[in-house]
């Protein structure tokens, strides 16, 4: 049985920096893409990261430049960099696993990762 638990989330100011890490326990395949989702209170839940199994990163536009995912197989941790923060990072922030090539794309076509972490919250102040 897989499972991700998700540490790093607090509070900061605007222009601040987080580092989350996201602890896989169980056996995740490293051909598997992991990922970063995001759910503000009141929105819908967004697709902030993913890598691949070639350590081939994709972001959401909206965090490009300022977020930075990596992936440590050895030690079976994700990671999200943040920096440059903003409020409207503010968020519950969830780990993710899946067989496919691509998390956010699987979610932007409809589909659903089948492993997720139970979130972390982070919390930017202006």
């Amino acid at each position: 049985q897989v499972q991700l638990v998700e540490l790093g989330g607090g509070s900061v100011q605007a222009g601040g920096s987080l580092r989350l890490s996201c602890s896989v326990s169980g056996y995740v395949y490293s051909s598997w893409c992991m990922g970063w989702f995001r759910q503000a209170p009141g929105k819908e839940r967004e697709g902030v990261a993913d890598i691949d199994s070639d350590d081939n990163p994709t972001y959401a536009d909206s965090v490009k430049g300022r977020f930075t995912i990596s992936r440590d197989y050895a030690n079976n941790t994700l990671y999200l960099q943040m920096n440059s923060l903003k409020p409207e990072d503010t968020a519950m922030y969830y780990c993710t696993a899946d067989t496919s090539r691509g998390i956010l794309k699987l979610y932007d076509s409809g589909g659903y990762p089948n492993y997720w972490g139970q979130g972390t919250q982070v919390t930017v102040s202006s």
